[in-house]
């Protein structure tokens, strides 16, 4: 629970600004995270498997081939879990601190699983 209000910094004490729940931030933050997560993971499957490059080829728009599925479907998993998210965290007060470095590491995680060597090692030889 966050335990900081808007009377503990100086600068914004005359302001009388309301106080606002911090579900919605973490939720926006979260999706990013979980929306890099799954492109770094479908790129990495990609590699990996015959059988999910011929799942995602046909969803690229344009000749780009498997890449417009692995941003289609980083993009439906970001929106979906904002949609979730958003509708549970609506109003509640949340460790925003917490929810922050939880993002933050599913987005490291998601850019490792995209870089070529950490994904080709997972090519079939």
């Amino acid at each position: 629970m966050n335990t900081t209000t808007t009377t503990d910094f100086a600068e914004l004490q005359g302001l009388d600004l309301p106080e606002r729940p911090d579900g919605p931030g973490a939720a926006f933050m979260l999706s990013a995270g979980i929306g890099c997560f799954v492109l770094g993971l479908f790129t990495t499957l990609d590699e990996a498997s015959k059988a999910v490059d011929a799942f995602l080829a046909p969803w690229g728009p344009g000749g780009v081939g498997p890449l417009g599925g692995k941003v289609g479907l980083a993009m439906i998993a970001y929106f979906v879990s904002l949609a979730l998210l958003l509708v549970v965290w609506r109003k509640k007060d949340l460790d925003i601190k917490r929810w922050f470095w939880i993002s933050v590491g599913l987005g490291c995680l998601g850019v490792l699983l995209t870089f070529p060597l950490f994904f080709q090692m997972f090519a079939p030889k």
